[in-house]
């Protein structure tokens, strides 16, 4: 995508570029600050006209950054990555379509009013593994409830998820929103990063991420949204349609070579299916026991998930290990007993490598799930392959997770892809799992309702059409750049400094004064 040279994105990457490494943080939460004063005070038709606009170029660009992603990162599958892109794009959008954030509600019957309050500024952690999707969605929800968003790429997929914001900022403006509503970090290094994550200026950090990562967002003193890792326990009883089973579980473990921590870890299946269960699994490979040492070497050397196989092929992993598979391998299955720590199988496993248990009834394979979840991934979710409801029932209330995907793959189930859930690129573990959030992230967690309670014998009403808000009033002012946020000049260009330092100060305070008289005429 062509941007133009004097377009706001571009002379906003100008003003970061013209700071130093140390002061970038600050300025970028000011102007971040500044915006979503702004934004806080559209009416719904302009955030829908904004919201709209971005999905559409997000989805535009769908293929592409999913292939950029995958030459950046070295793992997963472009294919995938495109369908993750359009889901949380224009599926978003489609999702939430009825969906209201930004009008007031009345409520005659319990004669309360309740006002939108978006939290405001929105630092976002996004990961490797689903970098460019997890951009989309956190710009999306922070758009739809008037946040401005900060967003801080994973190093490994800086250049994707830098080239993805800064699209979606250009959008956003030529849109209508405030300049700096959205903007992301060029080279995020650890310091700066967690001096933004405590910064006073940022209202709510969303961190997807590893646990090092969300424990950070929690430490540092501003209300934080994180989430916990995943280790999916997948159970198929005697009575699950065994053709259909085999189809999502291949399907869903291949998904993206299993980058979504959504996807199966552990396949628990009833003695008395389990043989025609594998036959079924057209594209996986059962590993003998000499095999299944050999990967489980490989994947965890010394006992910890070795990160070069994140993402990759089955045939790759098998090569790797000295295993020959055929060349249409999508998954390996590695058979073992039990599930306690000390069997690195039974933790999780972000690439196409299935734990697989065989039990001797439905209830120890609930059993055995909750093993599975003992050892990592309390809160996150699991799945299960029934037609019995007494058994999808007791497998719901037994297995500590916050969402079950029911014959369906979990990979795109958990997240929402395929199921009814929330479409999420963020998936809440709640108590049990050490988070705040427990459901799929999801617009109404970044914005809080006042509510204008009356006496219960005051008569109410008359609130029909009246809204605090308004369209913006004509083009919103650039956001005026601070004296501060330029590099020091060299020796020769100090000489009339201080005239010119009392000059953009006298700028800065007419634009302020005419982005105010604006807001007010609006």
């Amino acid at each position: 995508m062509n941007r133009p040279v004097n377009s706001p994105v571009n002379a906003a990457r100008g003003n970061a570029a013209a700071t130093r490494p140390a002061d970038r943080g600050p300025v970028m939460l000011e102007r971040a600050r500044w915006a979503a004063r702004a934004y806080a005070r559209y009416d719904k038709a302009a955030v829908d006209r904004i919201v709209a606009a971005v999905a559409r170029v997000a989805a535009a660009n769908a293929v592409r950054y999913a292939e950029w992603a995958v030459r950046e990162t070295g793992f997963g599958v472009a294919e995938h990555k495109a369908l993750k892109n359009l889901a949380c794009s224009t599926g978003l959008v489609e999702a939430y379509a009825d969906h209201d954030y930004v009008s007031p509600r009345a409520d005659a019957a319990d004669k309360i009013l309740s006002i939108p309050r978006p939290a405001g500024v929105v630092f976002a952690l996004t990961p490797s593994t689903n970098p460019v999707a997890t951009v989309y969605f956190k710009i999306l929800l922070a758009l739809m409830t008037r946040n401005a968003i900060v967003i801080s790429p994973h190093p490994m997929a800086r250049e994707c998820c830098a080239d993805a914001a800064r699209t979606l900022a250009e959008a956003a403006v030529a849109a209508g929103a405030p300049d700096g509503v959205v903007q992301v970090i060029e080279e995020p290094a650890l310091p700066m990063i967690e001096q933004m994550m405590a910064d006073p200026r940022v209202d709510v950090i969303v961190a997807t991420g590893g646990t090092p990562v969300v424990r950070a967002a929690y430490r540092s003193g501003n209300p934080a949204l994180g989430v916990g890792p995943g280790n999916v326990p997948v159970l198929v009883d005697r009575t699950a349609d065994l053709e259909s089973a085999a189809r999502h579980i291949v399907d869903s473990k291949s998904f993206d070579n299993s980058i979504l921590c959504t996807n199966e870890s552990v396949l628990i299946v009833e003695d008395a299916v389990a043989d025609r269960l594998v036959s079924l699994m057209r594209g996986a490979h059962p590993l003998s026991d000499d095999e299944r040492d050999r990967v489980r070497d490989a994947l965890f050397p010394e006992g910890r998930f070795d990160t070069r196989f994140v993402g990759k092929d089955a045939v790759w992993i098998a090569q790797q290990a000295g295993v020959r598979v055929p060349s249409g391998t999508k998954i390996l299955l590695a058979p073992f007993d039990m599930a306690v720590p000390e069997e690195p199988l039974a933790h999780e496993k972000l690439c196409p490598v299935l734990g697989l248990m065989r039990v001797p009834s439905a209830r120890r394979g609930i059993d055995a799930a909750r093993a599975v979840l003992r050892i990592a991934g309390a809160g996150h979710s699991a799945a299960i392959h029934s037609t019995d409801p007494a058994t999808i029932m007791e497998y719901g209330a037994a297995v500590p997770v916050l969402r079950i995907s029911v014959n369906a793959g979990n990979s795109t189930g958990g997240s929402g892809i395929d199921t009814n859930l929330p479409i999420s690129m963020t998936i809440g573990t709640g108590f049990v799992g050490g988070s705040s959030a427990g459901e799929n992230l999801q617009p109404g967690n970044l914005v809080n309702w006042t509510r204008v309670a009356y006496h219960v014998d005051a008569p109410f009403g008359g609130f029909d059409r009246l809204d605090p808000w308004s369209p913006p009033g004509g083009p919103v002012p650039p956001y005026p750049e601070a004296s501060n946020a330029r590099t020091a000049p060299a020796s020769h260009e100090r000489r009339d400094a201080g005239a010119r330092g009392d000059e953009l100060r006298d700028e800065i305070r007419r634009l302020i004064l005419e982005e105010l008289a604006s807001l007010v005429r609006s």
